[in-house]
């Protein structure tokens, strides 16, 4: 791991969010590979894996080295756990009430009236996913690069984020396909919508490193704006349609993934 070690935050932060990103592009080419009507149950197992991942890298590789780095700095570990997470929570809200958006398999947008296309509020809807999860990446790499991190835990992430990536670019590229646009123009959308994970976890390593303190705070604002994510649009997403078992068991199983993962490797 010294690899990791030699290199600068901002550089390590660049490759991981990066990778995640990259797995998104890829899930949006599946638009070039399916054919016909999309699967609505592998849909849902794909939204509820994703919220699994999002979970269990929300306590194992942010609230957690949250907790450590504040009582390290001589604070009670709750504090910037507790208060960060409501800050990320707060932010997400403010996005989801000032950003006019549309979730997938969903007819009406929220947000403030906007006279955008559905596709352009779809792809909204997806990007404001990623800004926490590329915080979350970017920062679990800037500190396996500073040596205040494990940078096994930070490959983990990488890992456990890229796999949820996938199926979030297959999910706003496929329906794209199906409403008529072509294959070029629906990959376009779906990669566009992870490039702000590189962007997002830049900007927050650049922020969090030039102040060292603020890093648990950093670390819980990206944990509570996934989890607002997962909470208020992913497990409901997944559980739409007549049975919920495809959502439930893919939720468990992204879980149960990245908590290895994590463990394992960290």
């Amino acid at each position: 791991m010294e690899f990791f070690e030699g290199l600068h935050p901002v550089a390590l932060a660049a490759i991981g969010t990066g990778f995640t990103f990259l797995m998104t592009a890829l899930g949006a080419a599946t638009v070039f590979l399916m054919r016909g009507k999309n699967n609505d149950k592998i849909q849902r197992i794909f939204l509820g894996f994703a919220a699994g991942v999002m979970i269990a890298a929300s306590v194992w590789s942010l609230l957690i080295p949250a907790i450590e780095l504040g009582e390290e700095a001589g604070v009670p570990g709750w504090l910037p756990a507790a208060g960060g997470f409501i800050l990320g929570v707060v932010f997400l809200l403010l996005l989801d009430g000032l950003i006019p958006h549309l979730h997938p398999g969903s007819t009406d947008a929220e947000g403030p009236k906007s006279k955008l296309p559905g596709s352009t509020l779809m792809v909204l809807a997806v990007t404001l996913h990623n800004i926490p999860e590329g915080m979350a990446v970017g920062l679990a790499c800037a500190m396996a690069a500073g040596g205040g991190g494990s940078a096994a835990a930070a490959i983990a992430l990488c890992i456990g984020m890229g796999l949820q990536n996938f199926p979030e670019g297959a999910a706003v590229s496929l329906p794209l396909k199906r409403d008529g646009f072509s294959s070029g123009k629906a990959f376009a959308y779906g990669a566009f919508s992870g490039f702000v994970e590189p962007v997002g976890g830049i900007l927050a390593v650049l922020v969090a490193g030039g102040i060292a303190p603020l890093m648990p705070w950093f670390l819980s604002f990206a944990a509570g704006a996934m989890m607002y994510v997962v909470v208020e649009e992913m497990i409901p997403e997944a559980h739409l349609g007549e049975h919920s078992h495809p959502g439930t068991l893919g939720a468990l199983a992204g879980f149960l993934i990245m908590m290895i993962l994590d463990v394992a490797l960290g």
